[in-house]
């Protein structure tokens, strides 16, 4: 009986011993996965906040007001509708976005990938298909579209600009397209927008929001250097004193 009492502690002991080292080894495993997470995050945070090269624009006169509306996953730059932005984008109302309506007073611009960004109209249509072709690499697009006055809201985030800033922006927004536009052939998210191919390539690395804060940038706006989440982006305003809040 001694014996056996000894054999059966011997093998209780083993038996912790490898669910120890099983539970050791899944906790290796879990902090293998998430590392390349939180090793994003940290650099996201941290390249908000280091500044990247911002154009000499005069910003002296800081008078008109821009919009940076944010999504769950997606910045988009907004601009007063005037009859500046109008000449510029005005290839636009051939492909439906009513630019002259008198009820438009702004004009939405954002960049994305291609695939992702004009098949996913709802977060119920995301798929892991063009999930991993927008995260490894596709081509970018750009969405256009107008809205009428829109009220204070704290995801809408107003800039102050000067008009040379205004003007920079938009021809920084401009130049990312071809010299004639042609629209893509897919179904918008409403009525009276369009999507037209951008120059350069979307990945994980230089995503939508990394492009809200190149093209702000380009405007003499400073930004932080990599903003490759919302977080980051408005981490990048706010540390840049673009939030009056």
């Amino acid at each position: 009986m001694p014996l056996l009492r000894c054999e059966i502690r011997l093998w209780g002991r083993g038996r912790r011993s490898i669910l120890r080292r099983l539970f050791r080894l899944l906790g290796l495993v879990v902090l293998g996965l998430l590392a390349p997470f939180v090793f994003y995050a940290v650099a996201a945070l941290t390249g908000a906040v280091i500044p990247r090269q911002t154009a000499d624009v005069d910003q002296s006169a800081s008078s008109v007001e821009i919009i940076l509306a944010q999504g769950v996953i997606h910045y988009d730059i907004l601009i007063p509708l005037d009859d500046e932005a109008r000449s510029v984008f005005g290839f636009a109302e051939e492909a439906g976005v009513p630019l002259t309506d008198p009820a438009a007073e702004w004009l939405s611009l954002g960049w994305g990938s291609k695939a992702f960004y004009t098949q996913t109209g709802t977060y119920g249509d995301i798929s892991l298909g063009t999930t991993w072709r927008a995260a490894a690499g596709d081509s970018g697009a750009i969405r256009i579209e107008v809205y009428g006055p829109l009220p204070d809201h704290p995801k809408l985030r107003r800039v102050t600009v000067s008009p040379e800033q205004l003007a920079a922006l938009r021809s920084a927004i401009r130049r990312d397209m071809t010299l004639e536009p042609v629209p893509l052939d897919v179904e918008g998210f409403s009525d009276t927008d369009a999507f037209y191919p951008a120059d350069g390539r979307f990945n994980m690395f230089r995503t939508c929001n990394v492009w809200v804060g190149e093209v702000m940038a380009q405007a003499g706006l400073p930004m932080g250097v990599w903003t490759p989440t919302p977080f980051a982006v408005t981490l990048s305003l706010w540390w840049n004193g673009h939030l009056a809040d």
